[in-house]
């Protein structure tokens, strides 16, 4: 279970520092409290905590603002209560719901089949052999979708990762200022290939490559990476900041490079 859903206390300060960063500098402890269903009193003494442990600094009377630890420590705590939120509905909920899967070969209603991930989908084969299983609830032919319910075990899983490399904005050579051998290369055999601006795109089309998606390329790579893929991002230098902002929000791992 996340940290923060431990116990009580670890939710309230949790809680407690998220209406601080929303509302600083300006923080009315009265507000908060109605917020978070506890006495003015507690978050005074929450908020005392908070700037011991360093999350928070006093700037005046009634004025606080969250620190940089503060915020690293918002960040990991949502993304924990994210992937338990994600635990709570796809593991336990998911137990009770149907999902599609690819037939590997021939399936029959009923059939007990085993639950793999290739590619970033879910694939099924009859028998029961996997680290997960389910039933088939309907027939299906070799590389047909067929319906699996009744899920059991966890699907082993080795999350993907992620790499940027930027392209300079027009202004500043844009992809004429790119190496496309060197770019072709790093690029190469990507399960995933995103571009987000134009001078991305231009540069991959110089290097003879074409991206899967040119649009919400952060999103499409932390849903990609969750599900165990690799991924290259070309982005221009002005939009890798909502690239790995999109990243950072889900926890994926990812670095940020220059085509050299």
């Amino acid at each position: 279970m996340a940290d923060v859903l431990e116990d009580k206390r670890a939710a309230t300060r949790f809680r407690i520092l998220s209406e601080i960063a929303d509302r600083q500098p300006a923080v009315s402890q009265g507000e908060i409290a109605d917020a978070v269903g506890v006495t003015s009193q507690a978050v005074s003494e929450y908020i005392r905590g908070l700037v011991d442990d360093g999350l928070v600094e006093k700037e005046g009377r009634s004025r606080y603002r969250v620190t940089k630890e503060g915020v690293d420590w918002l960040l990991q705590s949502a993304t924990d209560v994210r992937r338990f939120a994600d635990h709570v509905t796809d593991d336990i909920l998911g137990n009770v719901g149907e999902d599609a899967a690819i037939a590997r070969t021939n399936i029959d209603a009923g059939t007990t089949v085993s639950i793999t991930l290739a590619d970033g989908l879910l694939h099924a084969t009859p028998g029961d052999e996997g680290p997960a299983t389910g039933i088939a609830t309907t027939d299906a032919e070799e590389g047909t979708e067929v319906g699996v319910t009744e899920f059991e075990g966890i699907i082993d899983l080795d999350p993907g990762h992620v790499t940027v490399y930027q392209v300079p904005p027009v202004r500043s050579g844009g992809s004429r200022s790119i190496d496309s051998d060197a770019l072709a290369a790093v690029c190469d055999g990507a399960p995933v290939l995103a571009a987000t601006g134009v001078e991305a795109v231009v540069a991959l089309q110089s290097a003879g490559l074409e991206p899967d998606t040119t649009f919400a390329a952060g999103e499409v790579a932390a849903e990609a990476a969750e599900r165990g893929l690799d991924v290259v991002i070309v982005a221009t230098s002005d939009s890798v900041g909502r690239v790995t902002d999109a990243l950072r929000d889900v926890g994926v791992a990812y670095e940020v490079a220059n085509v050299e």
